[in-house]
């Protein structure tokens, strides 16, 4: 089964209206045939050309699914992606106002920033290897348009794969100064940990994502380029936010990065 065009639009317009309201939607998914994973991205496309029309600027993309664990609990085998843009980021030495992000939660990712295109039809790891400028720790500000988090794979990949914000680390690595797979990570709220992972928990390593992302990009006909950011994908689980949390997180090798909520 496949779903209507008018399908599609209507679930456009109604994450796109939760998001302009502030008040989150039902599910999207009974709109679609199900598990049409091709309409939900279909949503998320008619949704990221109304925002390039409004002149928001397409900085790079977003992975999401990357856990094996969550991947079974949605029935899907691969991560999903989103778009970035430029008035996602927010500095690290300034607060984030909760309400900007929908029901909003954190994680702690590794980002990479692109030095090169990659538009090769048949992408390996070596070409990542020189297309990557450097690496920070990132804090992405995850969000759901769709109340409750009542989601599956359709509602999130239609909803911009849950995207919301996300604040980047201020001292760039280059790739060969630290491993991307055995890296540690513990992301602390007031001095405790909630969160802790590795590399490894991202899809066997943030690389693998990267790579998977780069090639489904290229393939699609819309290929990651010099200068834009890819975040790479949870290393650990997300952690709910409330007004005046602070969180601070430390990748073993890239430094830290730090998230606070006014």
């Amino acid at each position: 089964m496949t779903s209507s065009a008018e399908a599609i639009r209507e679930a456009a317009d109604r994450l796109h209206a939760a998001a302009v309201s502030g008040t989150p939607t039902g599910p999207i998914r009974d709109l679609l045939a199900p598990g049409d994973v091709a309409a939900a991205y279909a949503v998320q496309q008619v949704n990221t050309e109304r925002a390039l029309a409004a002149g928001r600027r397409l900085v790079g993309r977003k992975i999401g699914l990357t856990s094996l664990a969550v991947q079974r609990q949605l029935g899907v085998g691969q991560p999903d992606y989103g778009m970035l843009f430029a008035d996602m980021a927010r500095p690290e030495a300034l607060d984030i106002a909760v309400g900007d992000v929908l029901q909003p939660k954190v994680e702690a990712e590794i980002a990479f920033v692109l030095g090169r295109d990659l538009d090769g039809e048949q992408l390996t790891m070596a070409d990542l290897f020189r297309a990557i400028d450097f690496a920070v720790p990132a804090i992405e500000i995850v969000g759901s348009r769709v109340a409750n988090w009542d989601i599956r794979i359709t509602d999130t990949i239609a909803d911009n794969a849950s995207s919301g914000l996300y604040v980047l680390g201020s001292r760039p690595v280059r790739l060969g100064d630290f491993d991307p797979r055995l890296c540690g990570m513990v992301m602390e709220k007031a001095g405790e940990p909630v969160s802790v992972g590795a590399g490894a928990a991202c899809l066997g390593s943030p690389l693998n994502a990267t790579l998977w992302l780069a090639q489904v990009m290229a393939r699609a006909g819309h290929p990651m380029r010099a200068g834009d950011t890819v975040l790479s994908g949870a290393l650990g689980p997300m952690v709910g936010v409330a007004p005046g949390d602070v969180f601070d997180v430390r990748i073993e090798g890239l430094g830290a990065v730090r998230a606070a909520f006014a």
